[in-house]
């Protein structure tokens, strides 16, 4: 007999990837300018000019038995220490290569990291909305997902009910800022406090109580300066990287797991680490992509063509009656349904073509997640499709 567990995960896709399936399918029947997807979180934003450039260059200079074979299982030791030095430098703090596991991008980072700290039946504590496949990461590692709604519509972290949620059982908090699907970014404030609140619960129940950051939108971010590092606001912190986002590469997944070595018993940690990684497999990230980023780092892409689709879309949403609260990083706009029952309004918005994600899956109800890394052509014709359903729900 197979496995029961896996058969059902196998026959039960995800709905973000079962609506971009349906996507795809409607582009074929009647063409791909005439549906708007805004299913997908993929990148429109082609990877910056230096990418393309140094690729040539690697295939060009190094051998190929070099660029192509085998690296430590924990990654080239080169991209490890160039990705430390850029926090030392960007940061201002401390960072070693040694505490650098390289992965196949975020969700590798997330999957090896939960399966490092974890003991079966342990749980971890996440600010709902959060992307669904949390959910099936945390299980397959032995844990028990424990959602915490943020405050609305502001969607910042509640900390008095993730005082409540935290038990003796908690063994990681898991964040995600600028988060999706909201495109929320959680506050200093708030982040200092929640700080506090861990080391509390620590001594409390004389725990240890990790704080997992998943950080493949860093670089998306709308406002001003740099959004707080969290291992200089919490020590016990492990960082999951992507440059997926960052550098529009989301097929080429490629990323990182940095333990902070202000983390007590870092070496511990970042054995555990290494030890799950070899555990699934996840050990010698792609080679080549490896030797890429040790020469680029500190690039990224050029999001302002995120944020004027943001505020056409979100300006314009608003105009018609839709409640948006708008982003303040990532590429996607949370907004009610126009009823309760979010999965039917998604239903109806098929009639205009319009494809939409539920947020049930994410961990709240009444609201659909609304991915605008897409063309601004794509963004502009979409308007008159969301004026139709509105005002089909008017009538």
């Amino acid at each position: 007999m197979i496995s029961q567990k896996m058969l059902k995960l196998g026959q039960q896709s995800s709905v973000i990837r079962a609506i971009s399936e349906y996507g795809n399918k409607r582009k074929k029947e009647i063409g791909a300018e005439n549906v708007y997807d805004f299913s997908l979180g993929n990148p429109s934003i082609p990877a910056p000019e230096v990418i393309g450039d140094t690729l040539k260059e690697l295939l060009d200079t190094m051998p190929p038995c070099a660029l192509h074979g085998y690296t430590s299982s924990a990654g080239s030791m080169e991209a490890r220490e160039a990705i430390a030095a850029h926090i030392r430098a960007r940061f201002g703090a401390p960072a070693d290569g040694a505490h650098i596991y390289m992965t196949c991008g975020a969700a590798a980072s997330l999957t090896i990291s939960l399966h490092a700290l974890l003991n079966e039946g342990e749980e971890v504590v996440v600010p709902a909305p959060f992307f669904p496949e949390y959910r099936v990461f945390v299980e397959k590692a032995g844990g028990k997902l424990v959602p915490v709604p943020c405050h609305q519509p502001s969607f910042q972290l509640n900390l008095e009910a993730m005082a409540e949620a935290i038990t003796e059982k908690t063994k990681v908090v898991l964040l995600n800022s600028p988060n999706n699907p909201t495109g929320a970014v959680y506050t200093r404030e708030s982040l200092e406090a929640l700080a506090e609140l861990l080391k509390k619960k620590e001594g409390e129940y004389g725990t240890e109580i990790f704080l997992l950051t998943d950080e493949p939108y860093r670089e998306l971010y709308y406002g001003e300066g740099l959004l707080p590092w969290l291992p200089s606001v919490y020590d016990r912190t492990v960082v999951g990287y992507s440059y997926s986002k960052s550098l529009s590469l989301p097929g080429e997944r490629i990323g990182y797991i940095f333990v902070s070595p202000t983390c007590p018993d870092a070496e511990l940690v970042f054995a555990a680490v290494c030890g799950a990684g070899r555990s699934l497999g996840f050990v010698c990230a792609p080679s080549m992509w490896q030797h890429l980023v040790t020469r680029v780092q500190g690039v990224t892409s050029d999001v302002e063509e995120y944020r004027g689709n943001m505020q056409i879309l979100a300006g314009a949403l608003s105009e018609m009656g839709y409640v948006v609260t708008p982003p303040e990083g990532a590429f996607y706009l949370f907004v009610k349904a126009l009823e309760e029952d979010a999965a039917a309004f998604c239903e109806r918005a098929k009639k205009y073509e319009l494809l939409l994600v539920p947020s049930d899956s994410f961990g709240v109800p009444g609201f659909v997640r609304i991915a605008y890394c897409v063309s601004r052509e794509t963004i502009e014709k979409s308007l008159p499709a969301f004026r139709k359903l509105m005002e089909e729900y008017k009538k």
